[in-house]
């Protein structure tokens, strides 16, 4: 009789634990997911923020350098 019992709750262990397990591995996926998804956004606007002050730079330096060369006068 004692191996009945065992068998009932090995059982009832498998039928509760195998789904309560399948539940946390989606949900450790998802949060996995969502990490790669902010990654992937932060190196997006650390890109768009770089070359945003990488073209500014580079228009006041032409806007300088026009400035310079207008008001430089010529021999």
């Amino acid at each position: 009789m004692a191996n009945e019992n065992n068998g009932v709750f090995s059982d009832l262990f498998n039928a509760v634990g195998t789904p309560l397990q399948n539940v946390a591995d989606g949900v450790g996926n998802g949060f996995n997911s969502a990490l790669s998804i902010a990654q992937s956004c932060a190196n997006l606007c650390c890109t768009v923020v770089t070359t945003s002050i990488n073209t500014t730079t580079k228009l006041i330096e032409s806007v300088s350098t026009a400035i310079t060369t207008a008001v430089t006068p010529k021999k």
